[in-house]
């Protein structure tokens, strides 16, 4: 099985190795640690990526990208991945937010958004789920009212990424209640430093800027805020869901702690148990299954598609694997023993590999959504081949 995508692709990679080399410290663990050093590391290296025209590589030249291949692109979000992601909280507007711009905006939102995202220079977060409307996103309570020419929204969203570094927020509230609870969904681009939005961090082991609470409290939206048609929302989300499950490749940081852990170890890898020896090699097949199942919906993406069935049996994959390597990868990090640069920073990688996966099957919809997606869309490849029989 070929995983190189050919010579262009092979070419990129090597040049994104030796940005990260250059740019990247060695023992970087991502943007937001309680280091501000780190978060000033990402974002300059956004601004080194973007004037490679590699930061949105896939864009459309005219929306600030560089026209390259949906695979290009694929080939950056695993390096940047694979390396703890040194685009920092970039990755949100590159991989959806801009792409459902380019789709559902209006070109004068395009020509507001899209240059400033491309650039690097702007921080988006997503104001989607609630307290009671986490994987059951349509049962969201914050609600636009009408205001004049306006609106007025009001309510609560919680586990927001990012909100208190973020300068705009892709938001969704109900602007009806007529119909069924996916109907009068309403997708709004609301700039977080609007009166009466209030941002309240939650504590955890991810460290700061990870998770919050986001409070609107009658917050003036005009109807240039509205992506896509009024009520329509829905479906707006559901392209973004796609877009944004795939567009993580953790499979990437997956492959490559594992494939380390034998050089790390040295020659403390024949002391390894047996049966750990084989887990280890059975999480890095299905790395492989992984980056095949997402290279499965690229592939659809490029021409303009995406089954839900399709990228939620991707999303079950990466993030079994994200959470059984972790187990794995933690029980071989107890064999690496001793204090040089090496082996403390891939005890460092691992550990924080293990914090994020333990929210993995639940981030981004749970793992149980998944499956009931993923459910239906083979009933209804059943049904289809029953009625065409």
């Amino acid at each position: 099985m070929d995983f190189t995508m050919g010579e262009s692709a092979a070419r990129l990679r090597g040049e994104l190795r030796r940005l990260i080399a250059e740019e990247v410290p060695a023992d970087y663990l991502g943007a937001f640690t309680d280091d501000p050093a780190d978060l000033a590391v990402a974002q300059r290296f956004c601004r080194v990526l973007a004037q490679r025209g590699l930061l949105c590589a896939a864009w459309p030249r005219e929306f600030g990208g560089a026209g390259a291949s949906v695979w290009e692109q694929t080939v950056v979000r695993e390096e940047m991945w694979a390396h703890h992601e040194p685009r920092g909280a970039q990755y949100m507007g590159v991989n959806w937010v801009g792409p459902t711009l380019m789709r559902h905006g209006t070109p004068e939102q395009q020509g507001k958004h899209l240059p400033s995202i491309a650039r690097g220079e702007v921080i988006w977060c997503q104001g989607f789920s609630e307290p009671d409307a986490g994987s059951d996103l349509a049962s969201l309570r914050t609600a636009a009212r009408p205001d004049g020419d306006g609106w007025r929204i009001s309510g609560q969203k919680i586990w927001t990424s990012y909100a208190t570094m973020a300068q705009w927020c892709f938001l969704l509230a109900r602007t009806s209640n007529e119909g069924r609870k996916q109907q009068g969904l309403t997708v709004f681009l609301v700039p977080m430093s609007a009166p009466g939005i209030e941002v309240r961090p939650i504590r955890s082991m991810l460290g700061p800027h990870h998770l919050n609470e986001v409070f609107f409290d009658e917050v003036r939206v005009t109807p240039a805020d509205v992506l896509g048609t009024v009520g329509d929302g829905w479906a707006v989300v559901q392209e973004v869901l796609a877009f944004e499950r795939v567009g993580i490749a953790r499979y990437a940081r997956c492959e490559k702690l594992l494939a380390a852990a034998p050089e790390v170890l040295g020659t403390r890898w024949d002391e390894v148990p047996e049966a750990l020896r084989a887990r280890w090699a059975r999480m890095l097949v299905r790395a492989r299954r992984a980056r095949l199942l997402a290279y499965q919906v690229v592939s659809m993406q490029s021409s303009g598609r995406v089954e839900p069935g399709d990228a939620a049996a991707y999303r079950i994959a990466v993030t079994r694997l994200d959470q059984e390597s972790a187990a794995v990868l933690t029980e071989l990090a107890a064999y690496v023993t001793g204090e040089d640069k090496q082996r403390r920073q891939y005890r460092r990688a691992v550990e924080d590999h293990w914090r994020y996966a333990n929210a993995a099957t639940v981030a981004s919809g749970s793992i149980e959504m998944q499956k009931i997606l993923l459910a239906r869309a083979l009933l209804g490849d059943r049904r289809r081949a029953g009625e065409a029989a």
